[in-house]
């Protein structure tokens, strides 16, 4: 019997991954390549746009394959109640703000190590969510945060601008 002709999806994110993200779920994708030529570092996919519930957890995410992460950036009109610093396992992490827009985080690890995350909408549909999140750590990707939610997400998981 032949196959179907119906292209076959491209899956950049494990099928483990696939299989166990459920709406709410935060999620994250880094990878890190030695010529870190793409526009995007990785992606994550919190559960709220509460910093202090969020934040920690990515954090402690990012140190174990990163090592401390000392600063992050992140649009204060994005979140709520965004705090100048926080602590997580003892360590200080400063927060700074930046008119980055609510597509993104900055991470900073040691004095001048940047990683840039998309940041995909906490209300996000988890079959969009996982799209973005692929497209996002596709080494080679040359798209921006902002154009990859504009192409991955429903027009009703979009959020409107204030």
């Amino acid at each position: 019997m032949a196959e179907s002709g119906a292209p076959t999806s491209r899956k950049l994110l494990p099928d483990e991954i696939h299989r166990a993200v459920k709406p709410g779920a935060a999620l994250l994708r880094l990878q890190t390549t030695h010529s870190r030529e793409g526009v995007l570092d990785g992606a994550w996919w919190p559960r709220s746009r509460d910093v202090a519930t969020e934040l920690p957890a990515l954090v402690q995410a990012l140190t174990t394959h990163l090592g401390h992460i000392t600063r992050v950036g992140l649009d204060t009109a994005a979140w709520e109640e965004v705090p100048t610093r926080l602590v997580v396992d003892d360590w200080v992490v400063h927060l700074d703000s930046f008119p980055v827009g609510d597509d993104t985080v900055l991470i900073t690890r040691g004095d001048n190590d940047h990683f840039v995350l998309l940041v995909v909408p906490p209300d996000t549909a988890p079959d969009a969510a996982r799209d973005a999140m692929a497209r996002a750590v596709d080494a080679g990707n040359v798209t921006q945060a902002a154009e990859i939610l504009v192409a991955t997400l429903p027009v009703t998981d979009r959020e409107e601008p204030t």
